[in-house]
């Protein structure tokens, strides 16, 4: 028989639906926030996408796939490889230029100095993004200060503005940062006992880099570049003012869709659907691949 305490005891639990309701109240203001801010309106751009050629003021009347259907068409796949393709050259140009500058931070310069540099990396982040994209129109025009310095010196000018590597110029500025904090703050975790291991044992410092470095920052690595390639994949600033009208992107079309002179939300909102799937995947990915440890 149970004694006099145990009851006691077992009289003093709360009841369990209190159990559930502590952490709802906490969860509470954060999950109205995103709920009103994001879950409804995904909830109406997802009608939208189900309604062919809705235009503002029309009835809303969901009947059936022909926006994603229309995706397909050659024209809109082209512009989704498009964006594909900015975005992951983006991501190979900030993971090549960001390694080296997060690996010489974390390893090579004092402490006293670290943090101090990495405030001096991302100031640029203080700044607008269309300011930094505006300076980067006035570097890359025909009189602007690249094509000045190359003709000091007796080079011919370059026509980059309005093109492709004008695009990843102002893109790879611009999430740069991202890059090299989330690289950082992994190389800065290193073993070092397993570097010293490797030269011990002979290993060269290529492979030292490849067998060692790498196999350790590599969670870092994938979480930089998804976080990047995200990013770049939504981007519209850089393509809109740097890239012209020769590079048309998905954002820039979703964009045209809503905001343009075509006017069909139907097609805009089955290309933003197209967007959030694609983003969910490689967040999904961030998450798989992003801890810093892996799960057992």
């Amino acid at each position: 028989m149970a004694s006099s305490s145990d009851i006691q005891k077992t009289e003093k639990l709360p009841p369990t639906w209190v159990n559930w309701l502590s952490p709802l109240g906490l969860l509470a203001p954060s999950g109205i926030w995103l709920l009103i801010l994001l879950v409804l309106p995904t909830l109406i751009i997802l009608l939208l996408s189900l309604v062919p050629n809705i235009r503002p003021g029309d009835l809303v009347n969901p009947s059936g796939f022909d926006n994603y259907i229309r995706i397909f068409e050659p024209l809109y796949l082209k512009v989704i490889f498009n964006s594909l393709f900015l975005a992951f050259g983006t991501t190979v140009i900030t993971l090549i230029l960001g390694f080296p500058v997060a690996y010489w931070i974390a390893q090579m310069v004092s402490p006293r100095w670290q943090n101090l540099l990495l405030l001096g990396f991302v100031l640029p982040l203080w700044t607008s993004s269309l300011l930094r994209s505006y300076a980067w129109v006035t570097i890359l025009r025909p009189t602007g200060l690249l094509n000045s310095l190359l003709t000091s010196i007796g080079l011919p000018a370059l026509d980059i503005l309005n093109s492709y590597p004008a695009v990843l110029i102002g893109m790879s500025y611009s999430l740069l940062p991202y890059m090299v904090l989330i690289l950082y703050a992994s190389l800065e975790k290193l073993d070092q006992q397993l570097l010293e291991a490797a030269a011990d044992l002979g290993a060269n410092p290529m492979q030292t880099f490849w067998k060692v470095t790498v196999p350790q920052v590599l969670p870092g690595i994938g979480a930089g570049s998804l976080l990047v390639f995200i990013t770049g994949l939504g981007d519209f600033i850089d393509p809109e003012l740097l890239g012209g009208a020769s590079s048309m992107t998905a954002a820039r079309l979703v964009y045209n869709q809503f905001l343009g002179a075509t006017q069909n939300w139907g097609f805009g909102s089955a290309l933003s659907m197209t967007l959030i799937l694609m983003v969910s995947v490689a967040i999904a990915f961030v998450i798989k691949f992003g801890e810093a440890t892996p799960r057992k």
